[in-house]
Order: structure tokens, then sequence, then C-alpha cells
């Protein structure tokens, strides 16, 4: 929202921050302090997003004098005091510092996919007039949680539908278009959307969520990071009348007569559209179209999900023909697949496939989107993600600091400067200050203002890509049930 009052870095905060710089010990220097994720749904985080927040928000020069005294009056106003904003301090680092963040931030390289309960990455302040700047900013910092959840839950179904094609089919070609982005109407924000979208295509490619385009190819380098089709909607098929269903869809096959496109086919009756209109009336012209690359996926929208998607098949097998693979799973022709954007999860996708495993049918006839339970249906809690102090320099003297509540032992906080070291495929997190150089995967990423790494969407997709050490997906989903 440029121009608005949401560029001024300093309102970046929950209001109490405001105050805390007259709250810490006498001779404080330095804070230092720390991300985690403690636990929560998945046993594993994709980590994602920090780079979008460093170049959006604090990279370069961010502060100027019209910041400092447009802050000054809105404190005063919301405290009812004048002494609570630290303008002082705020104009220190505008003359100093040029109006550039006293930071360093180190961190596990985007898209390293690290079990729950590692620190993921540290701030500390640079100068010792203004340690205070550290935790100021762990609004904007803790606001990580939501990219990399979603490219954890994003993760987690490509897992599950990855192994129903190593079952079920001779290959795992159609697994980068397997889940399509539905989710940009039900975020809470363009924003919301943009980093959401952003965040599954480190798993996928195929969005509808343009937004999140236009954040990967301005903070991620990628000129073109998913792909879509032509496809209809309700409104496109139920303006023809319920008597013009099949105008509707002979419409869409004609407008497009090469190349994909989705037509949801739920308006009235799912199984008579099935069998009648694609398998008989507009049977004909889907095959002249599968001859030149032509693909019909049809989208039921409304249902049991996976009672739904089996009899699509099994009505589209008896209209088509079927062939069988080399695992013995039926097919489809190639140019007809079920798509299924309705009450998708990871709980329902292995529930889908895993019936259609059990009736005969390959996971390949099948592609699904998901929208809310994608992008909207997580939050900060989802993998309990934290920021927590753990060490501060006062009057010259290191001092580890952490957390212990008696009432609740899960949020006991680390203690010390912290390292994560990665030995032979295992991750630790080595507290108060023993780290290893040749093994820590911290990095630096940013200091005084300046961005020190920039990562591509394509480094982030290569590192968090499906690999042999990945986690039982199928046993964590039944310890989650259980």
């Amino acid at each position: 929202m440029e121009g608005t009052v949401l560029d001024n870095v300093i309102l970046l905060a929950d209001s109490y921050k405001v105050s805390h710089h007259r709250q810490y010990p006498p001779g404080t220097s330095s804070v230092y302090s720390y991300f985690e994720s403690r636990g929560g749904r998945f046993p594993y985080t994709v980590f994602f997003g920090l780079q979008y927040i460093l170049k959006r928000w604090l990279k370069g020069p961010v502060l100027t004098k019209e910041m400092i005294q447009e802050a000054k009056e809105i404190f005063a106003v919301h405290f009812k005091k004048e002494n609570v904003f630290n303008e002082d301090g705020w104009n220190y680092i505008l003359e100093h510092h040029g109006g550039k963040l006293p930071l360093r931030v180190c961190a596990v390289p985007e898209g390293t996919v690290v079990p729950t309960r590692n620190v993921l990455f540290t701030v500390e302040s640079t100068d010792p007039m203004v340690p205070w700047v550290t935790n100021y900013f762990e609004t904007i910092f803790v606001q990580t949680w939501y990219p990399m959840t979603v490219a954890t839950n994003s993760r987690i179904q490509k897992q599950i539908i990855r192994q129903y094609l190593e079952d079920t089919h001779d290959s795992l070609d159609p697994l980068p278009f397997s889940l399509h982005d539905f989710g940009y109407r039900g975020a809470s924000s363009v924003e919301s959307a943009a980093i959401g979208g952003a965040a599954h295509l480190v798993n996928f490619k195929g969005t509808d969520t343009v937004a999140a385009l236009s954040l990967l190819r301005k903070y991620y380098h990628s000129p073109m990071a998913g792909f879509s089709i032509p496809a209809s909607e309700h409104s496109t098929v139920t303006a023809w009348g319920r008597d013009g269903e099949t105008s509707a869809f002979r419409t869409l096959l004609e407008a497009f007569p090469d190349g994909p496109v989705a037509c949801v086919s739920d308006s009235y009756d799912i199984w008579k559209c099935c069998e009648k209109i694609w398998g008989e009336e507009l049977r004909d012209l889907v095959i002249k179209r599968g001859k030149t690359g032509g693909v019909l996926c049809i989208r039921p929208d409304s249902g049991d999900p996976p009672t739904v998607v089996h009899k699509c098949l099994e009505i589209l097998g008896s209209a088509y023909g079927t062939r069988e693979n080399s695992k013995g799973f039926r097919l489809l022709p190639p140019y007809i697949k079920v798509i299924q954007g309705d009450g998708i999860s990871y709980r329902t996708i292995g529930a889908i496939l895993e019936n259609l495993k059990a009736h005969g049918w390959s996971s390949a006839n099948v592609v699904f989107g998901s929208g809310g339970s994608l992008l909207q249906k997580v939050n900060r809690d989802t993998q309990k993600c934290a920021f927590k102090c753990s060490y501060v320099v006062i009057n010259g003297e290191g001092v580890d600091v952490y957390k212990q509540p008696i009432s609740d032992l899960g949020k006991t906080s680390k203690k010390g400067r912290l390292a994560l070291h990665h030995v032979n495929g295992t991750y630790t997190t080595v507290e108060g200050g023993t780290r290893d150089p040749k093994l820590d995967v911290l990095v630096p990423v940013f200091e005084n203002g300046e961005l020190l790494k920039d990562y591509t969407l394509e480094e982030i997709r290569g590192r968090a890509e499906l690999n042999e050490d990945d986690i039982d997906v199928f046993k964590f989903l039944a310890e989650e049930e259980s």
C-alpha cells in the first residue's frame, strides 16, 4: 500500500514495543533474539518468506524525519502520554545510520526443510546505542510464520500425492501440476494471497492466484512462477440456462480448440453431465481435441469428494474406455481428467486417492485444486512460531537469557547465541555460543540495511524438493488422526 502510513517502518510494531527501550537493564548494549517453530501440526517446516519481509520493509534507508514526526504524533495520542515514544533513538538511527536499520539477521537458506523445534533465523542489534531495535521488529519478523506454514502445508500434500503416484502410476511426471492454488478469493487480503500463493509455488507450478506471480517476480527473480488454463465457472455455464448446458460446454471447447481446459460440471446433475453430455453429446468433440493435444479436465464441485471423484471416473471410463498401466491400474485416455477443487486439504487428498487405489484407478487420472485450506486455514499456532530473546550484553558481559513458564514448559525458550548444525542429515540447534562454523547452516542474510543473500525461486524450489530422507507422511497422518 504505497503512500500510506503502512510505509512508516516505525509503525510496523505492536504498541507495547514503543515503550520497551526504557525497560531493559541499565548498561544493555546488545539484544539477540531468534525465531523457531516450537512444534505444531506438521513435523517439519519449509523455511520461506523472510526475504520478502526484508526486501519489502527493512532493506535500505527506511527512515525519514517525516516518519519520526508522524510516529511521535500518533503515539502521543495513542498512549495519552508524551514520553513513551523513543524520538531520540529513532533520530540517532537516522543521523548515524542514514536511516538504515542497525540489525544483523542470520537464517537458514530459504527452501530448507527443517524439523520443528530448531532455530530458523536470528536477529541482533549492531549498534550499542540502540540495542532495543532487535525486538522492536519482532512483529514483522514473526509474520514469516505465514509463508513458512503455507509452504509446509503445500509440501505435505505433495508428499501424499507423490506416494500415490509411485504406487499407481508409471511416472511422477504429473506431480508439479497436481495441486492447483484456488485460494485468491478466500485469502484475507491481496497481500496475504500474494504471500501464501508464492509459498505454494515453492512446491508446485499450478496457480490461479495472480498476485503470487507478481510477488515472485519482484522479490524472488522468477519471470513466471506458475501457470493456469482456460476454465469455466458456474456463471458461464448457468447463464445458458438448464437446457443450455451442452451449448455452454461446446462453446468452451470450441473457443479453445487445443491445450487443456477445465469445465465445472455440477451445476445441475454431475452424473447425467458425465454420462450424457461428456459421454455422448460432446464425446466426438472431446476426442477430436485430444488428437491435437487438447485435454479436458471435468470439475465436480460438490458432494463427498472420494465418492464423487470415483463415480465420475467410472462413468467416464465407460464412455471413453480405459487402459491398464504397468502397475495394473486403470487410466482414462490422456485427453480427459477429473479436477477436484472442493473440500481439498492434506487430510482429504489421501482419502480420495486411497479410494481410487482401492477401486483400481491410477491417481494420475485426477488433479486437485485447493483454496481456503491451502492459504487460509492456518495461523501462527499451526507451527507454534515464536520469536524470543536468548542473549544480551550488559555492561560488556554476555548473558544467556531464557523463559521457562512453569504452567507450560513447552514454551521454554533457548539460551544464548545459537547455531543450527547439520550432520549426516540431522539438524540440531546448538545453544550457548558453541557454534562450529563448518556445521552451521545459519548464514548472514541482512546487515545494517543491506541484503546479503538474494535467493531465486529456483534455488528455493531445489532445496524444498522431496527426497529420500523425508518423513513417512502416512505415519504422520496416522499419528495425527489417533
